[in-house]
């Protein structure tokens, strides 16, 4: 998928997101898109460590989970691999932001805007670690943390935007020093 879909298609949903949040009062709206945010980066861990290294033993549940994610390992530097295609993330947050506002009325919203701000954050994060050597110190420190996982330690280092989680879970690897 060509960086130019991904950053149309969600920034125009992004858009579309915050106008929604219009009623709501600035403080809690913050609040709730702040705690969607945090929320987005517990999934990203925990669908990272639990759901995208599950190790099935069926012919087809191996072939599912190269398909969603072990070929991304395979070849880790193909850009083509570095985001999931726009045909299974819009269906899966349409339904995210479905069941937010379900569950929180209209500030299921503000929840769902800091969710796939997260999410957005997320892809644009792990797209860069893959394909730019940015001399940013945080991207720096974000894309050693991740190439760990690719190319040392894949039992380690599952968060991508969020390392404190790694830290806080027991998963981070360890730091050697040259």
């Amino acid at each position: 998928m060509p960086m130019s879909w991904f950053l149309s298609v969600w920034s125009v949903l992004l858009a579309v997101v915050a106008w929604q949040c219009g009623s709501l009062p600035i403080l809690q709206a913050i609040a709730l898109a702040v705690s969607g945010f945090v929320l987005w980066t517990l999934i990203e861990y925990l669908a990272h460590r639990f759901l995208f290294h599950l190790d099935l033993k069926s012919k087809w549940g191996q072939q599912f989970i190269f398909l969603i994610h072990g070929n991304h390992h395979a070849d880790p530097n193909d850009r083509m691999r570095n985001m999931m295609p726009l045909i299974v993330t819009i269906p899966i947050a349409a339904l995210i932001w479905f069941a937010l506002i379900r569950v929180l009325g209209p500030s299921g919203n503000a929840a769902f805007l800091g969710f796939v701000s997260g999410y957005f954050t997320y892809d644009l994060v792990h797209y860069a670690g893959h394909q730019s050597r940015s001399r940013n110190r945080i991207l720096t420190y974000l894309r050693r943390h991740h190439l760990k996982h690719h190319f040392a330690v894949p039992e380690h280092n599952f968060a991508i935007t969020a390392v404190f989680w790694d830290r806080l879970f027991g998963t981070q690897a360890p730091h050697h020093r040259r």
